[in-house]
């Protein structure tokens, strides 16, 4: 018997042709140029979209236009992720930075346009600068009437826009519940007062959109940090871009200036770069600390540990870091440090009408039971999260947790899901931006259609297509998907070696 599998013994007298040459995973310099080309086309693209949406107008005025421009950076977007993909990692990274930079600027061109969140913060660090705790008093209350300008607080001939309202006493002004304390933790108290400090007077919004754009950057540059230490460093470029290039990045983190970057940018780094423990612990306590979502972390950071002393070394640090970035507004405020918080959750039920908690569950089941199941389900995955959960990965369990609670929620604000777009791009399931996508769908077009059910269909779509995408990453589909692109990778020829024949 012979077997053909056995090396060729080589005949001097006999010509032998050379073996087929065998297709090459390496792009010619010439592609690598169109590759790289057409990216930044693309970014140059989006850029520019980003900066005829914000300026052609705010959410009140011209909600349509604003939905139409979103709709087409998302296209650009995904284009341009799809291309840089293919492109050499050193020039992709060289592109992220550089499309990251370009669209943060592109949010600075125009002053907010879908929330007035960055007005609240201009003043609760003015308040603070004046040695008054934010907590103590409502923007509306006469003991801050000396901190009130014509910015934040026009004269009644100009209190005409977006933006602005009048309180029950006649008071115009540009922060929205001014007759309420602030709702944020301390240490995002702590950065308006930081803003505020190093602001030039009569700056007004921009130095709180500036420092939203070097948020943004600063988690570009650490997601790349991260991803090449701890990930493919071939991708991690590309993954990155999910972050860099995302417009709801440009519109909600710079434009808007929402304080949630900041916990995301700390989420990063407590998952990124440090291991499970106490500095863990201390970062994830700071991400609490600027905004509560990032608790929905908690259990990411903890995947697969099951050593007491180190559970009870991460949690007591974030604890503490909490407990200690609160304590000199303990010291001012006493019993009322929690603000308005407890109000603003009691409120967010949502109000009756076409935007509702639980929007998804509700659709199954009656309305008292939504809440409990929420609950339970949120418990369920967090516990299971803990406890299989992939310690080298500890973002994945995070991103579960985080965007199916977004889910359950169903909310119609979408900078709550900026710290989902770290996640994603830390774990490469894109389909998850498809949470933000619902939840700036429903924000904007919910003008635009009064009565029609969007916050079940965006949110149902969002659940589908994440759905769709475990489903083709689990290993049944991609055992049944892995000869066709194996077929794909290398022109239809198969690679496997022979079988022995007689």
């Amino acid at each position: 018997m012979t077997d053909t599998a056995a090396p060729h013994r080589h005949d001097p007298g006999r010509s032998v042709a050379p073996p087929p040459s065998r297709p090459t995973a390496r792009a010619t310099p010439h592609r690598t140029r169109i590759r790289i080309a057409a990216t930044a086309l693309l970014l140059a693209a989006l850029t520019a979209i980003v900066v005829n949406t914000l300026r052609a107008g705010d959410s009140h005025s011209a909600p349509g236009r604003l939905l139409g421009g979103y709709a087409v950076a998302w296209a650009l977007f995904a284009a341009a992720v799809w291309t840089v993909r293919k492109v050499p990692a050193r020039a992709a990274t060289v592109l992220v930075l550089t499309g990251s930079a370009a669209l943060a600027l592109a949010g600075l061109t125009a002053q907010p346009r879908t929330s007035d969140d960055m007005y609240r913060y201009a003043w609760d660090g003015r308040v603070q600068a004046a040695g008054i705790s934010p907590y103590a008093y409502p923007p509306a209350a006469p003991e801050l009437a000396r901190l009130r300008d014509h910015w934040l607080f026009p004269t009644q001939e100009a209190c005409k826009g977006w933006g602005l309202t009048h309180t029950s006493s006649g008071l115009c002004v540009r922060i929205n519940r001014p007759t309420v304390p602030t709702i944020y933790p301390p240490v995002a108290e702590g950065w308006y007062l930081a803003v505020h400090t190093l602001s030039p007077p009569d700056s007004r919004h921009k130095p709180l959109q500036v420092s939203g754009a070097v948020l943004a950057f600063g988690t570009t540059l650490a997601l790349l940090r991260v991803l090449r230490r701890r990930a493919d460093p071939q991708r991690a470029p590309a993954r990155t871009a999910l972050w860099a290039w995302c417009p709801a990045i440009a519109l909600e983190a710079v434009n808007n200036a929402h304080i949630d970057t900041l916990g995301a940018l700390l989420v990063v780094l407590a998952l990124g770069t440090a291991t499970t423990g106490a500095r863990r612990g201390a970062l994830l306590g700071a991400a609490i600390a600027v905004k509560l979502l990032p608790v929905l972390a908690l259990p990411g950071a903890l995947s697969g540990q099951r050593n007491p002393a180190r559970l009870l070394r991460l949690v007591a640090a974030a604890v503490a870091a909490i407990a200690l970035a609160y304590l000199p507004y303990v010291i001012t405020s006493g019993a009322h440090v929690l603000g308005y918080l407890p109000g603003y959750l009691h409120e967010e039920g949502y109000e009756p009408g076409d935007v509702r908690r639980f929007a998804l569950l509700r659709l199954l089941l009656p309305d008292a039971a939504a809440g409990v199941t929420a609950a339970v389900l949120l418990a369920l995955i967090g516990l299971y999260v803990w406890w299989r959960g992939d310690p080298a990965r500890p973002w994945r369990g995070a991103l579960l947790l985080t965007g199916t609670a977004l889910l359950l929620f169903s909310p119609s604000y979408p900078w709550y899901s900026l710290l989902v777009i770290a996640l994603v791009a830390m774990d490469g399931r894109w389909e998850w931006l498809t949470v933000t996508l619902a939840g700036t769908a429903l924000y904007l077009g919910g003008r635009l259609l009064p009565g029609f059910p969007l916050q079940a269909w965006a949110y149902g779509t969002a659940a589908l297509v994440i759905a769709a995408g475990a489903c083709l990453r689990s290993g049944h589909a991609r055992r049944i998907l892995r000869p066709h692109l194996s077929n794909r990778r290398f022109g239809g020829l198969s690679h496997r070696r022979p079988a022995a024949v007689p």
